[in-house]
Protein backbone atom coordinates (compact mmCIF):
# COMPACT_ATOMS: atom_id res chain seq x y z
CA UNK A 1 0.00 0.00 0.00
CA UNK A 2 1.49 3.25 -0.99
CA UNK A 3 1.77 5.91 1.26
CA UNK A 4 2.93 9.71 2.22
CA UNK A 5 6.30 9.96 3.82
CA UNK A 6 8.30 13.03 4.61
CA UNK A 7 11.41 13.16 5.87
CA UNK A 8 11.96 15.99 8.50
CA UNK A 9 15.32 17.77 9.92
CA UNK A 10 14.75 18.42 13.36
CA UNK A 11 16.68 21.14 15.50
CA UNK A 12 18.24 22.43 13.08
CA UNK A 13 19.97 25.76 12.80
CA UNK A 14 20.62 25.89 9.19
CA UNK A 15 20.21 23.59 6.25
CA UNK A 16 20.96 19.44 7.08
CA UNK A 17 22.27 20.38 10.49
CA UNK A 18 19.69 18.67 12.50
CA UNK A 19 18.79 15.84 13.52
CA UNK A 20 16.33 13.61 10.35
CA UNK A 21 13.06 11.81 11.05
CA UNK A 22 11.25 9.24 8.65
CA UNK A 23 7.53 9.97 9.06
CA UNK A 24 4.77 7.34 7.39
CA UNK A 25 1.17 9.14 7.17
CA UNK A 26 -2.21 7.37 7.25
CA UNK A 27 -0.06 4.43 9.08
CA UNK A 28 -3.72 2.45 9.97
CA UNK A 29 -3.13 -1.19 8.80
CA UNK A 30 0.25 -1.52 9.38
CA UNK A 31 1.70 -4.30 12.06
CA UNK A 32 3.87 -3.27 14.67
CA UNK A 33 6.51 -5.72 12.58
CA UNK A 34 5.96 -3.85 9.45
CA UNK A 35 6.74 -0.25 11.55
CA UNK A 36 10.04 -1.58 12.97
CA UNK A 37 11.39 -3.31 9.68
CA UNK A 38 10.47 0.17 8.17
CA UNK A 39 12.63 1.95 11.01
CA UNK A 40 15.42 -0.18 10.52
CA UNK A 41 15.44 -0.16 6.93
CA UNK A 42 15.92 3.96 6.49
CA UNK A 43 18.96 3.99 9.09
CA UNK A 44 17.86 7.07 11.01
CA UNK A 45 17.18 7.18 14.81
CA UNK A 46 13.80 6.76 15.46
CA UNK A 47 10.62 6.92 12.55
CA UNK A 48 7.01 7.74 13.52
CA UNK A 49 4.04 6.70 12.13
CA UNK A 50 0.71 8.81 12.08
CA UNK A 51 -2.96 7.51 13.14
CA UNK A 52 -5.73 9.12 13.50
CA UNK A 53 -6.50 9.87 17.54
CA UNK A 54 -8.19 7.89 19.66
CA UNK A 55 -8.87 10.87 22.77
CA UNK A 56 -11.30 13.24 21.35
CA UNK A 57 -8.68 15.99 22.32
CA UNK A 58 -5.83 14.95 20.59
CA UNK A 59 -5.59 16.11 17.11
CA UNK A 60 -3.60 13.04 15.57
CA UNK A 61 -1.85 10.10 17.13
CA UNK A 62 2.26 8.78 16.87
CA UNK A 63 3.39 5.63 17.44
CA UNK A 64 7.45 6.42 17.48
CA UNK A 65 10.19 3.93 17.02
CA UNK A 66 13.92 3.63 17.33
CA UNK A 67 15.54 0.94 16.10
CA UNK A 68 14.18 -2.49 17.80
CA UNK A 69 11.57 -1.06 20.02
CA UNK A 70 8.58 1.66 20.30
CA UNK A 71 9.17 4.33 22.55
CA UNK A 72 6.55 5.63 24.51
CA UNK A 73 7.78 9.31 24.06
CA UNK A 74 10.81 11.35 22.34
CA UNK A 75 11.41 14.44 21.44
CA UNK A 76 12.79 15.32 17.78
CA UNK A 77 10.05 12.86 17.13
CA UNK A 78 7.48 14.38 18.23
CA UNK A 79 8.30 18.12 16.61
CA UNK A 80 8.68 16.54 13.18
CA UNK A 81 5.84 14.27 13.63
CA UNK A 82 3.47 17.54 13.68
CA UNK A 83 5.79 19.76 11.03
CA UNK A 84 4.78 16.68 8.50
CA UNK A 85 0.82 16.60 9.86
CA UNK A 86 0.67 20.45 9.48
CA UNK A 87 2.01 20.41 6.31
CA UNK A 88 0.15 17.68 5.15
CA UNK A 89 -2.96 19.83 6.12
CA UNK A 90 -3.52 18.77 9.03
CA UNK A 91 -5.71 21.61 11.09
CA UNK A 92 -5.11 22.01 15.06
CA UNK A 93 -8.34 22.47 17.05
CA UNK A 94 -6.95 25.47 18.80
CA UNK A 95 -5.34 27.71 16.48
CA UNK A 96 -1.40 27.61 17.36
CA UNK A 97 -1.95 24.59 19.79
CA UNK A 98 -1.68 21.10 19.08
CA UNK A 99 -2.10 18.09 21.17
CA UNK A 100 -0.30 15.10 19.95
CA UNK A 101 -1.52 11.53 21.73
CA UNK A 102 1.54 8.65 21.87
CA UNK A 103 2.48 6.20 24.30
CA UNK A 104 2.88 8.86 27.15
CA UNK A 105 -0.49 10.60 27.07
CA UNK A 106 -1.52 13.75 25.49
CA UNK A 107 1.70 15.74 24.61
CA UNK A 108 0.81 19.79 24.17
CA UNK A 109 2.74 21.16 21.47
CA UNK A 110 2.56 25.32 20.04
CA UNK A 111 3.61 26.78 16.93
CA UNK A 112 6.16 29.91 18.41
CA UNK A 113 7.17 31.62 15.39
CA UNK A 114 9.14 29.48 12.95
CA UNK A 115 9.32 27.15 15.54
CA UNK A 116 7.37 24.29 16.74
CA UNK A 117 7.33 23.24 20.66
CA UNK A 118 6.53 20.70 23.46
CA UNK A 119 5.67 21.36 26.82
CA UNK A 120 8.27 18.64 28.97
CA UNK A 121 6.68 16.00 29.87
CA UNK A 122 7.09 14.60 33.81
CA UNK A 123 9.91 12.64 34.65
CA UNK A 124 8.87 8.70 34.83
CA UNK A 125 12.20 7.97 37.46
CA UNK A 126 14.17 10.50 38.86
CA UNK A 127 16.85 10.23 41.61
CA UNK A 128 20.44 8.79 42.21
CA UNK A 129 21.20 6.18 40.07
CA UNK A 130 22.39 2.87 41.78
CA UNK A 131 25.81 2.66 42.64
CA UNK A 132 26.93 -0.07 40.35
CA UNK A 133 25.24 1.12 36.93
CA UNK A 134 26.56 4.34 37.39
CA UNK A 135 29.95 2.96 37.78
CA UNK A 136 29.44 0.48 34.73
CA UNK A 137 28.31 3.35 32.30
CA UNK A 138 31.51 5.33 33.79
CA UNK A 139 33.60 2.67 33.12
CA UNK A 140 32.35 2.24 29.73
CA UNK A 141 32.98 5.42 28.62
CA UNK A 142 36.23 6.19 30.61
CA UNK A 143 35.06 8.68 32.29
CA UNK A 144 36.46 9.27 36.05
CA UNK A 145 34.13 9.44 38.89
CA UNK A 146 36.42 12.62 40.07
CA UNK A 147 35.28 14.65 36.93
CA UNK A 148 31.42 13.61 37.36
CA UNK A 149 29.56 16.72 39.01
CA UNK A 150 26.71 15.10 39.28
CA UNK A 151 24.55 12.51 38.08
CA UNK A 152 20.58 11.25 38.49
CA UNK A 153 17.88 9.35 36.64
CA UNK A 154 16.27 11.46 33.89
CA UNK A 155 14.32 9.41 32.63
CA UNK A 156 10.76 10.81 30.49
CA UNK A 157 10.32 7.52 28.20
CA UNK A 158 13.65 6.64 26.51
CA UNK A 159 15.95 5.54 29.88
CA UNK A 160 17.77 8.46 30.07
CA UNK A 161 20.68 8.81 33.04
CA UNK A 162 21.99 12.15 32.81
CA UNK A 163 25.84 12.67 33.85
CA UNK A 164 27.25 16.37 34.23
CA UNK A 165 30.55 17.36 34.09
CA UNK A 166 32.60 19.84 34.04
CA UNK A 167 32.56 21.55 30.64
CA UNK A 168 31.50 21.32 26.99
CA UNK A 169 35.20 20.38 26.39
CA UNK A 170 35.13 17.83 28.55
CA UNK A 171 31.34 16.13 27.04
CA UNK A 172 33.20 16.69 23.34
CA UNK A 173 36.31 14.70 24.73
CA UNK A 174 34.42 11.25 25.67
CA UNK A 175 34.09 8.67 23.19
CA UNK A 176 31.71 6.00 22.36
CA UNK A 177 32.57 3.14 24.15
CA UNK A 178 33.31 -0.53 21.71
CA UNK A 179 31.74 -3.66 22.32
CA UNK A 180 27.61 -4.14 23.41
CA UNK A 181 26.13 -2.63 25.89
CA UNK A 182 22.67 -3.30 26.28
CA UNK A 183 19.88 -0.78 27.61
CA UNK A 184 22.54 2.01 27.36
CA UNK A 185 21.17 5.48 27.40
CA UNK A 186 23.03 8.27 28.34
CA UNK A 187 22.54 11.82 28.20
CA UNK A 188 26.08 13.74 28.47
CA UNK A 189 26.00 17.26 29.82
CA UNK A 190 28.61 20.29 30.06
CA UNK A 191 28.26 24.20 30.81
CA UNK A 192 29.52 25.94 27.92
CA UNK A 193 31.55 29.60 28.82
CA UNK A 194 29.78 32.62 30.08
CA UNK A 195 28.58 34.67 27.18
CA UNK A 196 28.61 31.63 24.55
CA UNK A 197 25.95 31.86 22.24
CA UNK A 198 24.58 27.71 23.85
CA UNK A 199 24.33 27.48 27.95
CA UNK A 200 25.11 24.18 27.41
CA UNK A 201 26.89 21.10 25.37
CA UNK A 202 24.42 17.50 25.16
CA UNK A 203 25.52 14.20 24.19
CA UNK A 204 22.71 11.95 23.86
CA UNK A 205 24.19 7.93 23.52
CA UNK A 206 22.18 4.99 23.24
CA UNK A 207 22.61 1.07 22.26
CA UNK A 208 21.08 0.06 19.12
CA UNK A 209 19.06 -2.82 18.57
CA UNK A 210 22.19 -5.09 18.30
CA UNK A 211 24.03 -3.03 21.69
CA UNK A 212 26.06 -1.22 19.70
CA UNK A 213 26.34 2.32 21.61
CA UNK A 214 25.19 5.32 18.81
CA UNK A 215 25.31 8.86 19.20
CA UNK A 216 21.89 10.63 18.46
CA UNK A 217 22.52 14.20 16.68
CA UNK A 218 20.04 15.92 18.30
CA UNK A 219 17.57 14.72 20.75
CA UNK A 220 14.33 16.89 22.17
CA UNK A 221 13.37 14.03 25.37
CA UNK A 222 16.78 14.23 26.96
CA UNK A 223 16.82 18.05 26.40
CA UNK A 224 13.57 17.97 28.47
CA UNK A 225 14.72 15.98 31.08
CA UNK A 226 18.02 17.27 31.41
CA UNK A 227 16.46 21.34 31.55
CA UNK A 228 14.16 20.21 34.34
CA UNK A 229 17.01 18.50 36.14
CA UNK A 230 19.18 21.01 35.78
CA UNK A 231 17.03 24.22 36.64
CA UNK A 232 16.14 22.08 40.00
CA UNK A 233 19.51 22.28 41.01
CA UNK A 234 20.50 25.58 40.45
CA UNK A 235 22.92 24.74 37.54
CA UNK A 236 20.93 26.73 34.82
CA UNK A 237 18.65 29.57 34.34
CA UNK A 238 15.91 29.72 31.95
CA UNK A 239 15.73 30.74 28.96
CA UNK A 240 18.39 28.90 27.15
CA UNK A 241 19.91 27.33 24.06
CA UNK A 242 21.85 24.17 24.29
CA UNK A 243 24.12 22.87 21.57
CA UNK A 244 23.92 19.30 20.51
CA UNK A 245 25.82 17.12 17.34
CA UNK A 246 28.77 18.90 17.33
CA UNK A 247 31.03 15.65 17.01
CA UNK A 248 28.60 14.45 14.45
CA UNK A 249 29.22 17.66 12.62
CA UNK A 250 25.51 19.15 13.04
CA UNK A 251 24.80 21.96 14.78
CA UNK A 252 21.84 21.26 16.34
CA UNK A 253 20.04 24.22 18.34
CA UNK A 254 17.34 23.53 21.27
CA UNK A 255 15.57 26.46 22.56
CA UNK A 256 15.03 26.09 26.17
CA UNK A 257 12.00 28.16 28.25
CA UNK A 258 9.74 28.49 30.47
CA UNK A 259 6.13 29.56 29.84
CA UNK A 260 4.10 29.39 32.92
CA UNK A 261 4.32 26.38 35.06
CA UNK A 262 5.66 24.45 31.69
CA UNK A 263 9.19 23.97 30.23
CA UNK A 264 9.08 23.85 26.42
CA UNK A 265 11.45 22.21 24.24
CA UNK A 266 11.48 24.21 21.05
CA UNK A 267 13.39 24.64 17.26
CA UNK A 268 13.42 25.04 13.79
CA UNK A 269 12.14 22.02 11.51
CA UNK A 270 12.76 21.59 8.18
CA UNK A 271 10.59 19.34 5.34
CA UNK A 272 13.52 18.10 3.04
CA UNK A 273 11.60 14.94 1.26
CA UNK A 274 8.21 14.70 0.26
CA UNK A 275 7.16 11.26 -1.32
CA UNK A 276 5.20 7.91 -1.32
CA UNK A 277 6.88 4.61 0.28
CA UNK A 278 5.12 1.17 -0.69
CA UNK A 279 4.63 -1.08 2.17
CA UNK A 280 3.26 -4.15 1.79
CA UNK A 281 0.01 -5.01 3.44
CA UNK A 282 0.34 -7.73 6.11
Amino acid sequence: MQRRFDQVDVFASDAFSGNPLAVVHDAHGMTTEQMLAFTAWTNLSEATFLLPPTDPAADYRVRIFCPGRELPFAGHPTLGTCAAWLAAGGVPQRGDRIVQECGAGAVPIRIDGDRLAFAAPPMLRSGPIEPDLLATRLDALAIDSGDVIEAAWIDNGPGWMGVLLASSDAVLDVSLPSGTHPAFDVGLVGLRADGDECAIEVRGLFADAGGLVREDPVTGSLNASVAQWLEATGHVSLPYVASQGTNLDRRGRVVVERVGDDIWIGGRVDIRITGIVDIAAP
